[in-house]
């Protein structure tokens, strides 16, 4: 494809690959004004297995996984948007009869296993881990890449039970056998990359695709260190594990391999979304029920009052004396508006004039009043069926009426 702008917005600077299942070019982002890969489905490859490997990388986002940017379609041609990574692949850096150094391998490694943690904890199987699918950004921090076969959750695969996919020299045996691969899958796939890089060869070799494969399947691995005596202890551990027949004997996932080699879980683990429970509505209170509410201030009230005076009788009955005084004075106070009944041992006359009466009286004549002889003595408590209690009268502002008590003498 020569220079062109894709989709309004991706201008091809140069094609940096190219297969039967799609076309790689160098683009560049005119809106954000980045360097991006453009990939573009192959003329005759398979529609489904292109969105499969966009569907798989836009569910991870992690630092050891190629980043998708963008997906959509181009004159027929599904593209999708890929993180440029100019730093080529581990494919390139791979040389028969030489190891990597060690430092260098376990820097890989780390790098792998982190990014195959990140995939399985999300259900998600590569199914075709080589060197060729893992390449390297600017910083040389190794990702992996192309999930075109990759098996997501319980989804179906492309392909028909007992079909083998994957490449040759990195298949693992289950699916050597056509059985379903699942995250120690690609832990054994880890496995043989790690023994190339250690030793310089693959574990199994030859030039017939399917010999591999059936080498895979049914021959017992070879362990590192015979092949390498001096391979560091903890990294011919891991391989040795890794290229068990039985996925039950290999480390379980990618999350394994990665503890294995010291690498520190993220500081922040992405949950599930929760859903709370929507809030529950309270029916507005019944008539009864505001009514109640309206009373029961006022029944508070009369409660409080009922006890204050249950606690002034409680202390009436306790403390008599107390109580006798404070009738006394309440009697003395208001012996200016009653009438004061005499005992009933001496005769007692009493007048009592209204004002009225009063005021016509002192028109006709003029009245005498006999000196009151108070030398006698006081007269025994009279009994309490002679004592009659007058509430008093309202008080007058105009009128106000006099009593006079006359004693006779003996």
């Amino acid at each position: 494809m020569s220079e062109s702008l894709v989709a309004g917005r991706y201008r091809t600077i140069e094609r940096l690959g190219h297969g039967p299942m799609s076309e790689v070019f160098l683009a560049e982002d005119v809106e954000l004004g980045r360097r991006v890969a453009l990939k573009l489905l192959g003329r005759e490859a398979d529609p489904a297995r292109f969105e499969r490997e966009a569907r798989a990388a836009a569910a991870l986002t992690h630092p050891n996984v190629n980043q998708l940017f963008d997906y959509g379609e181009v004159a027929g041609r599904p593209f999708m948007v890929l993180e440029y990574l100019p730093g080529g692949t581990l494919e390139d850096r791979l040389r028969p009869g030489r190891a990597l150094p060690d430092a260098e391998i376990e820097e890989i490694a780390r790098g792998m296993a982190a990014g195959l943690a990140h995939a399985h904890e999300r259900g998600l199987v590569h199914r075709d881990l080589k060197p060729a699918n893992v390449l390297f950004d600017a910083d040389d921090r190794p990702k992996i890449a192309d999930f075109g076969i990759a098996r997501m959750g319980g989804a179906g695969t492309l392909t028909e039970a007992g079909t083998v996919m994957g490449t040759a020299a990195y298949i693992s045996p289950e699916q050597a056998a056509g059985e379903a691969a699942g995250p120690a899958s690609d832990v054994y796939s880890l496995g043989v990359i790690l023994f190339r890089m250690l030793t310089g060869r693959l574990p199994f070799e030859s030039e017939q695709p399917l010999e591999l494969v059936a080498m895979h399947r049914d021959v017992p691995a070879p362990r590192v260190e015979t092949v390498r005596p001096d391979v560091p202890p903890r990294l011919a551990a891991i391989v040795n594990s890794a290229l068990a027949k039985d996925p039950a004997g290999r480390p379980p996932d990618g999350g394994a391999v990665a503890a294995a080699l010291g690498v520190p879980r993220p500081a922040v683990e992405e949950t599930a979304t929760e859903i709370l429970p929507p809030p529950q509505r309270v029916p507005p209170p019944s008539a009864t029920e505001r009514r109640r509410r309206r009373l029961l201030p006022v029944l508070l009230g009369v409660l409080a009052l009922a006890g204050a005076g249950a606690a002034l009788a409680i202390v009436a009955f306790r403390n008599p004396g107390a109580a006798s005084s404070t009738m006394s004075s309440t009697t003395h106070a208001s012996t200016r508006h009653r009438t004061t009944t005499a005992p009933t041992t001496a005769p007692v006359t009493s007048s009592t004039t209204s004002s009225t009466q009063s005021a016509s009286s002192s028109t006709t004549q003029p009245r005498t009043t006999r000196p009151t002889t108070t030398a006698t003595p006081p007269p025994p408590p009279p009994p309490a069926s002679t004592t009659i209690s007058t509430p008093p009268p309202p008080p007058s502002s105009s009128t106000e009426i006099s009593t006079t008590i006359t004693i006779p003498g003996p």
